[in-house]
């Protein structure tokens, strides 16, 4: 993947902590669109906000709200789970992610689970569990994990579901799909918190949001 940076320079011993700081300030992904080149060859499916690359075993759904037909969310589904992806408006330079975790943590409590905060790949993070009816009717153990990512005037929340939700193992392979997202914030102006819009393409899947 290309991105628009300056290149290291010279000297041996001043080269590596030239380097060092280098890659201390190139995104690490998810990327903002700005830090990516529009050459670097990657094929990305353009849902507005979101640019999505494709993958194999993955399929791309969109939860859509029947009433408006608006989509709310991206879903990323596989054989051993799932990844939901939501971006929201932010303040420039400012840590939304950081006002939002006590609000689904007790939004989580309300509903009769948990969420636990811990130190996660993309920094702080929360480890959800909550109790749901199957489809036999009996009471089961449905875990998620909740990621933030505070970006260039915006903020991607990222919720892992089944196996890399509770997996450590499960999760690398998701979390390195989370990584290769792009959030395009747009230049219009949005109150902080407010979802950025996504957009339905001809073929996707439309799909329903979950009711658990």
């Amino acid at each position: 993947m290309k991105f628009r940076r300056k290149s290291a320079t010279s000297e041996p011993v001043e080269e590596t902590a030239e380097e060092a700081a280098s890659e201390a300030s190139v995104p690490q992904g998810p990327y903002d669109v700005d830090d990516v080149a529009d050459d670097d060859g990657t094929e990305r499916i353009d849902l507005g906000s979101l640019l999505i690359t494709p993958e194999p075993n993955r399929e791309l759904r969109l939860q859509v709200d029947e009433a408006s037909q608006a989509v709310q969310a991206v879903l990323l589904a596989g054989p051993d789970g799932a990844l939901e992806l939501r971006a929201f408006s932010a303040s420039r330079n400012g840590d939304l992610w950081s006002e939002v975790r006590p609000q689904l943590a007790a939004d989580m409590a309300r509903r009769g689970g948990t969420a636990t905060e811990r130190e996660g790949r993309f920094g702080p993070e929360l480890a959800c569990q909550l109790s749901v009816q199957s489809s036999e009717g009996r009471t089961t153990q449905q875990p998620s994990r909740i990621v933030g990512v505070n970006g260039a005037r915006w903020m991607l929340r990222a919720t892992f579901l089944g196996r890399p939700a509770s997996n450590p193992e499960a999760a690398v392979d998701w979390e390195e799909t989370l990584a290769r997202v792009v959030v395009r914030r747009g230049e219009q102006a949005m109150p902080p918190g407010d979802a950025l819009p996504l957009r339905l393409p001809d073929n996707a899947r439309k799909q329903q949001p979950p009711t658990a």
